[in-house]
């Protein structure tokens, strides 16, 4: 039995909360997964993990096992990175994530410029919508927008963006210029969403959240369609400041309903460190910080 490799895998059935997660997330049969950690627990002669409707339990033998194997990994993976080179050049892979329309626009071309700088660097850019976990997606740095929760993270602030309403200056000569959230009734609204379905956008007046329902007539399911059925005249949209900025500057959208937007949204470089920093890390921090914080400057409305 490799015992590194059975301690990857409790680790990971720990965090994901079940077997047939750890599975999935490793790329493993789940017979596969379930012999380790059963091989482990009879290596050990106790009990780690205890079954239930629940999910996946840590018995007080489990709790002790499971941060001391943390520990020994994290020192095994350290120790890799310290015979590689990592702490004496930038060298090696990383693993970057962005949220698609974001890190198509933004932080590829980032990417791209880092990747000439330091040719020893190797970057997979994943861009998603969703909320990717460090450990078990494997991520180094990650681009998010939002508050972000308490965590052992560390985090350096980029700039901020707003959620803005626009439409094109004809179709709001035709239709009118919405003053108020509760218009929204009243026009061609372009949504996420099914059209049979209520849809609803947030605003914020004075501190207090505000929500506005309406039924659209049309529904697209990616941000770019609803920009560009915006700018053909098909109605409002809302959309995040980053993404319309350009056209906004140029005139093709306009601004609406902006005394009602939401507070603004923070913009965070996120990386995750326990102990040295990899020099592959650390240049790309050094390197993106002051282009993103430039390029989210030029974006801002």
């Amino acid at each position: 039995m490799d015992r590194l490799d059975a301690m990857a895998v409790l680790l990971a059935a720990v965090e994901s909360g079940s077997l047939s997660k750890a599975s999935r997330d490793l790329r493993l049969p789940l017979a596969t997964v379930s012999r380790k950690v059963a091989e482990l627990e009879a290596h050990l002669n106790a009990t780690l993990l205890i079954r239930s409707a629940k999910g996946l339990e840590l018995t007080p033998a489990g709790r002790s096992y499971v941060s001391a194997a943390r520990s020994i990994l994290e020192q095994f993976n350290e120790a890799e990175r310290a015979a590689a080179g990592e702490y004496t050049e930038p060298k090696g892979d990383l693993v970057v994530t962005a949220p698609i329309m974001f890190g198509r626009m933004h932080v590829l071309p980032v990417v791209t410029l880092f990747l000439a700088a330091y040719p020893k660097v190797s970057v997979s850019l994943v861009m998603t919508d969703r909320v990717t976990h460090f450990l078990e997606d494997q991520v180094d740095v990650a681009l998010r927008i939002g508050p972000l929760p308490d965590s052992s993270l560390i985090a350096t602030r980029l700039g901020e963006v707003r959620h803005v309403v626009c439409a094109t200056p004809d179709y709001l000569a035709a239709s009118g210029i919405p003053s108020t959230p509760d218009d929204l009734a009243r026009h061609s609204v372009i949504s996420f969403h099914s059209v049979s379905v209520l849809s609803s956008w947030v605003f914020e007046s004075q501190g207090i959240e505000l929500t506005a329902s309406f039924r659209s007539r049309l529904s697209v399911n990616t941000i770019d369609a609803a920009i560009d059925a915006a700018l053909s005249g098909a109605g409002l949209v809302q959309a995040v400041s980053y993404q319309v900025a350009d056209y906004v500057r140029a005139g093709r959208l306009k601004l609406v309903l902006q005394s009602f937007e939401p507070s603004v949204r923070p913009v965070h470089l996120v990386y995750d460190t326990h102990n040295r920093l990899p020099l592959k890390l650390r240049a790309f921090v050094d390197f993106a910080v002051p282009r993103m914080r430039e390029r989210l400057s030029d974006a801002a409305l």
